[in-house]
């Protein structure tokens, strides 16, 4: 059954708008709760990240779930990985992150995670949209749930974070810049790097509302490639807003994406373990050429959509713990339960140390393909083959790279996008293709 509120990764959307609205996000703290409490009293942690709005959406969750009985526990600002961790070790039974993510200041959202860390099922996530239907009651007043705030959870992150790697590797020779998007690692991820012993000079580590992904963090890296350069820096660490995604940056000023991460992990999961006897999860959007490098090292592959939640699914099914998106959303399920960006660079840096290479050396062992991704903006979502005009230019564009290339036409899951992404092997034919067949998407959506 199609869910009303539930995308792929959460709910979200402009602020002020339906439904991120303060009535309908008290509304949905409240319908979480009912479901919450059916399973006797609980609670809730709440994190966010450094959004101006966030103070309002905090304020409503935490009405709504009081009102429905559930005590809540305020982290203030939090990456979403920091508040899959919380809700574990604090014996939560619900995890709450306010945050859009990559998105810009003015949009918002909710995402949830269950008592052990991991996103909520469909099964909850259709019990909560049916409970938003009903009409709001509250409990009794000595029912009321209770509200605090966990004074030490930045500190107890970067432990955990710390903790997630050998305690014998060190940072000292490293210096290493550190961007985090304005966003909710800001006052986290220096620390965990500087406490390691690498010299930090941190980037994009003042927020002040409205500056979240500001030309700064993993969705815009070109600060990150200059301040490196500028400062002679062995590597570069860009965060998003709410620290779930990674990209690097070599000394050499040159990005290595998702996909290159996930291999650079992988082969040190080869030489750790001693055998190939596992593999790497991507989706749709992952570069061809780290599938032909996996393999070429005996590991597997499996595609999954793309999202989180399928690559999760995928991990699970095949025992392994390794996979994400050429995006930067990288799940290690040997030391997190959901994406983790400052646990993924940790794992990389260990590659690094382990290695005795630099990180411009690791990447070397991936091709990747030509590559062209163009966001086209449109109006509200839609299926971008409801247009014929759009389904005909695919069709043409694939019989123009045949067995040289491939076009993927999807819509993004939590932004009024349509993604336009084409990969072969001759990159001046993968250019000019990109651009046509965008083109026919904005005369058609525009």
């Amino acid at each position: 059954m199609k869910k009303k509120f539930f995308g792929t990764d959460g709910i979200r959307g402009k602020v002020g708008e339906y439904p991120m609205t303060a009535e309908f996000v008290m509304k949905l703290g409240w319908a979480a709760g009912r479901v919450l409490a059916k399973q006797g009293k609980g609670k809730a942690v709440i994190g966010k990240d450094t959004r101006i709005s966030g103070y309002m959406y905090e304020s409503a969750l935490e009405a709504g779930l009081s009102a429905a009985g559930i005590d809540c526990l305020l982290t203030g600002p939090m990456p979403t990985p920091g508040i899959a961790y919380l809700t574990r070790t604090m014996n939560a039974q619900l995890g709450i992150v306010i945050s859009a993510s990559h998105n810009p200041y003015y949009d918002n959202g909710i995402k949830f995670f269950s008592a052990d860390g991991t996103k909520l099922s469909d099964e909850i996530e259709h019990a909560i949209e049916a409970e938003i239907e009903n009409e709001m009651q509250t409990v009794e007043s000595a029912q009321l749930g209770k509200a605090r705030r966990i004074r030490d959870a930045a500190g107890r992150y970067i432990e955990y974070c710390k903790g997630t790697t050998s305690y014998s590797m060190e940072l000292n020779d490293l210096r290493i810049v550190v961007d985090t998007a304005h966003g909710a690692a800001y006052h986290i991820a220096p620390s965990v790097f500087g406490e390691l012993g690498a010299e930090v000079i941190a980037i994009g580590n003042e927020p002040d509302g409205v500056n979240i992904n500001e030309k700064v963090g993993s969705t815009y890296p070109e600060a990150l490639q200059q301040s490196v350069l500028q400062h002679r820096a062995d590597l570069g660490i860009a965060l998003d807003g709410d620290a779930d995604r990674l990209m690097m940056v070599d000394h050499l000023g040159e990005i290595i994406d998702g996909d290159e991460l996930l291999f650079i992990m992988a082969i040190a999961k080869k030489k750790e373990l001693g055998h190939s006897d596992f593999g790497v999860v991507g989706t749709l959007m992952s570069n061809l050429g780290m599938e032909v490098a996996l393999k070429r090292e005996g590991l597997g592959f499996i595609c999954a959509d793309v999202g989180d939640r399928y690559v999760m699914e995928a991990l699970k099914e095949h025992n392994w713990t390794l996979g994400g998106e050429s995006s930067g959303h990288l799940i290690c399920l040997d030391q997190s339960t959901t994406g983790d960006g400052i646990v993924a660079a940790l794992k990389v840096l260990a590659s690094i140390a382990d290695s005795n290479k630099t990180l411009h050396e690791l990447k070397k062992g991936m091709d990747k393909y030509p590559q062209k991704l163009i966001n086209v903006r449109i109006k509200e979502k839609l299926d971008p083959f409801s247009s014929a005009e759009v389904t005909k230019a695919v069709s043409e564009a694939e019989a123009r790279l045949a067995d040289k290339g491939r076009v993927l036409l999807r819509a993004s899951g939590t932004e009024p996008l349509i993604r336009v992404m084409i990969e072969g092997s001759d990159a001046q034919q993968v250019m000019s293709e990109a651009n046509a067949l965008a083109k026919v998407v904005e005369m058609a959506f525009a």
